[in-house]
């Protein structure tokens, strides 16, 4: 089957087709680190770490990099206000990052590369952009001269006037035109700086892309991926000044950009209030609770998050967790697990994951219906591959419906401990006390279910309110 995906440059889904089959190169923007991410800042890893499976399974290699702004006006402030180092900032706020999204199901991509640590490749993409004559050197600044690149606009569909009326550009007397966008700027003493041709400074955040990508991945390569909210001017700056310094080279094939998060129909900002926090959400809910509402739509398009939603996915993983449960006696080693081809297809149609979970969904019908011995296998199989595919079910079942709510402290030994009593007391006709011992459990939000396979547990689902 083909995968298919829409680009951002050409506007319409195409066929992917890799420059060298041999080594395919993918590169996602990653996080400023200056504090924790919100949830919308992990769509992307998701999404996109979704697409690097897809083409691992087609391809021999898969050369993924998404990387770390590890120097940013942003991380400055944050250090300053915090009275700290600013390397004590971008450390801790990279490793929380990385553990994050390990607790997501997220893969780790083959190069994390931090723009610190790409200072001579930066400082060369900007004297290449001097000496082509695409960029000025001015007041201890380089800026890229847009005028000078007859394709500005091209990726994000808009008019250089209409970019510069829409975006945040600083009016300086050492700009030619007030659409040009910094490459390297001067630092004062109490600001992080590296020698270069033009005198002490730090590059902008846009060069600092263009030069890892081509460290890491070549001067062209087959995937930019990222949120939509930087085709311009992140994406637009990166196309222009790796274009421009690679003498007219393509700088990525393919486009991919995922739509943004709303919070009641706005969109998450911090000066509404509405930023809903990854780390603290994973506090409070499963990994892969939080992993299935980022999938949940289209990537494409926007994504309502709310506690319905919420409540939602955990209903829909609870159904799904529910028929493994029951077919616990089902065993399936792992190399027998399957990846149905409906399933995969729906994947390889630009990502288009409503269209695999409805997929995952009668899968999951089918395992609960399956009645002979090689039905109730296949089924199995086809419903772990398929999850494992898409990084959902990974979870021992008995051990998902153990998971306590954010502050819970269940001990799984006290449990059986009473759920041993229990059965002492049921077995001498004490029901009293059973009854008294199932109302101790569920004072502590412990659910259990008598059946004919024995007794189960699990932790009560509460009302976000009450939490």
């Amino acid at each position: 089957m083909k995968l298919r995906l829409h680009n951002s440059l050409t506007r319409q889904v195409e066929d992917f087709v890799p420059q060298d089959p041999s080594r395919v190169t993918m590169y996602v923007c990653g996080p400023t680190v200056y504090n924790y991410v919100h949830i919308g800042n992990a769509r992307p890893a998701v999404v996109f770490g979704l697409l690097a499976r897809l083409l691992r399974r087609r391809y021999s290699k898969l050369v993924y990099a998404r990387n770390i702004t590890d120097v940013d006006d942003k991380i400055n402030a944050a250090a300053r206000q915090a009275g700290t180092p600013i390397k004590a900032i971008t450390e801790r706020f990279a490793q929380a990052y990385h553990d994050d999204m390990a607790r997501l199901g997220v893969d780790p991509p083959d190069i994390v590369p931090h723009a610190t640590a790409h200072m001579p490749e930066i400082i060369r993409m900007c004297q290449a952009l001097i000496a082509s004559g695409h960029a000025y050197a001015a007041e201890g600044h380089v800026l890229f001269e847009v005028a000078r690149f007859a394709d500005y606009g091209k990726l994000s569909g808009r008019s250089t006037d209409d970019m510069i009326a829409g975006a945040r550009v600083e009016v300086a007397p050492y700009k030619k035109s007030p659409g040009d966008f910094v490459l390297w700027k001067p630092s004062s003493d109490d600001l992080p700086g590296w020698d270069s041709p033009w005198g002490r400074g730090r590059p902008g955040w846009h060069i600092e892309c263009s030069a890892m990508a081509a460290a890491h991945l070549g001067e062209t390569i087959d995937i930019h991926a990222g949120g939509n909210d930087l085709m311009f001017p992140h994406h637009e700056n990166e196309v222009a000044q790796s274009t421009c310094a690679h003498e007219g080279k393509v700088f990525a094939r393919y486009w991919l950009h995922n739509g943004m998060l709303t919070f009641g129909g706005r969109k998450m900002s911090k000066s509404l209030g509405n930023v809903m926090i990854l780390h603290e959400l994973l506090e409070a809910y499963p990994g892969e609770v939080l992993r299935f509402l980022l999938l949940r739509a289209h990537y494409r398009q926007p994504l309502d998050w709310s506690e319905s939603t919420l409540s939602q996915a955990r209903s829909t993983l609870d159904g799904w967790y529910g028929v493994l449960r029951d077919r616990a006696d089902v065993h399936v080693e792992h190399d027998q697990w399957t990846v149905p081809e409906e399933f995969e297809s729906a994947l390889c149609d630009d990502i288009n994951t409503p269209a695999a979970f409805a997929v995952l969904a009668r899968l999951a019908d089918e395992a609960r219906q399956a009645t002979s011995i090689e039905e109730r296998h296949r089924s199995k199989a086809a419903l772990l591959g398929a999850g494992q595919l898409i990084g959902l079910l990974q979870e021992d079942p008995e051990r998902w419906f153990q998971q306590t709510r954010a502050g819970a402290d269940i001990d799984p030994d006290w449990v059986r401990g009473l759920l041993d009593e229990r059965v002492a007391a049921r077995a001498a006709r004490d029901f009293a006390r059973a009854d008294r011992i199932r109302e101790e459990l569920a004072a502590r939000d412990v659910i259990i279910e008598d059946s004919t396979e024995g007794t189960r547990w699990k932790i009560a689902k509460r009302d976000p309110a009450t939490r």
